[in-house]
């Protein structure tokens, strides 16, 4: 009597989310190409987790897709998530169940689509048996976000997200590096116990308003040097143990030649709840991602948090860490399972 074996895995990637401190808009492929772009950036403890693993055929569908609403379909083409599709299209898989969970919202300007994108292409490669180093997925996501889905946006997002850390990423034409900014522990955790991230609890689509960055680029030329030219600016503060509430000015001068580009990227009840933090006494902050929604960054020092804390009661409060690891398998098991009883073998 043969008994026939079923083997399957479950994988779970876990993939942080990042704040962009300088040079956010110089990502963008049409400044970078021409005038070359910069950012410092770090990803931080709040995660996004994909869950895959190959769909068992006892159903009458063949694909699963869980992200706040639950889809099923019985072909990869009719996924109507853009990212899931493509990905599975791009790496030919089939008969998956994909969920997908996060600590903080999507469309809240912490790169979380490119966090998706990074996670669940770092659980395709590993439920495939293939190994893909943090720049393949870098590359990989961009090419499936830009090209494959045709979202505008800049390249930044989805290298953090692979990289993980505290970085100064540079982009060129022909690429980018990523460059960790060297500065002591004790320096990181009281710049981190510095800041302070809310909740505004408005949400949009980054790619909306990154189309309104892109038009106004050849225009804004000037603001956006400028805010590259910053990032030189604080990467020498932070390694040279300079007054670290410059940061906070820095970020505060930033976030208003940001501002300038379009009026999209703030409106009335942020520019209410940035002055209201200013007021306060944050030296300075910046609404993270694209704008027009999403999480406020302020720099305060200790003896004033609490002051901002009462002022932005309304809003939910985030504490968070730096992190240094990027996108991670955090599970992998595989499983064997006996066809007839459909019980697990351990």
């Amino acid at each position: 009597m043969h008994i026939i074996y079923a083997y399957k895995i479950m994988i779970i990637a876990q993939t942080p989310f990042r704040m962009s401190f300088f040079g956010g808009g110089t990502d963008y492929e049409g400044f970078f190409k021409e005038h070359e772009g910069a950012v410092i950036s770090t990803t931080f403890d709040k995660y996004c987790y994909t869950t895959i693993r190959h769909l068992p055929r006892f159903f009458d569908y063949s694909n699963e897709i869980v992200y706040g609403v639950m889809e099923r379909t019985k072909s990869v083409d009719e996924i109507k998530h853009p990212a899931v599709r493509n990905i599975m299209k791009y790496l030919d898989m089939h008969e998956l169940r994909v969920v997908y969970e996060a600590d903080l919202p999507a469309r809240s300007g912490l790169g979380t689509s490119s966090s998706f994108a990074v996670g669940l292409l770092n659980a395709c490669y590993a439920l495939k048996g293939k190994y893909a180093d943090k720049r393949k997925l870098a590359d990989d996501a961009i090419y499936i976000e830009r090209v494959l889905c045709n979202e505008a946006g800049g390249i930044q997002d989805q290298i953090a997200a692979s990289f993980g850390g505290f970085n100064r990423i540079d982009f060129r034409a022909d690429g980018y590096t990523v460059s960790p900014v060297v500065f002591s522990t004790d320096r990181q955790k009281e710049l981190n116990n510095r800041l302070m991230l809310f909740f505004t609890g408005f949400s949009r689509f980054s790619s909306d308003i990154a189309q309104s960055q892109i038009k106004a680029t050849r225009d804004k030329t000037a603001e956006l040097l400028e805010m590259k030219a910053l990032v030189d600016d604080v990467q020498r503060l932070l390694v040279s143990g300079s007054d670290l509430n410059e940061f906070g000015r820095l970020l505060d001068y930033t976030w208003k030649l940001k501002r300038s580009i379009t009026s999209d990227i703030s409106n009335n009840d942020i520019d209410i709840l940035y002055n209201k933090a200013i007021e306060a006494g944050a030296l300075g902050g910046k609404l993270l991602g694209a704008g027009g929604g999403g999480f406020l960054l302020f720099y305060v020092e200790p003896e004033y948090q609490q002051n901002v804390r009462k002022v932005l009661e309304d809003l939910i409060y985030v504490p968070f860490e730096f992190e240094n690891e990027g996108t991670r398998i955090m599970y992998y098991r595989p499983e064997y399972f006996d066809i007839k009883t459909m019980k697990e073998i351990l």
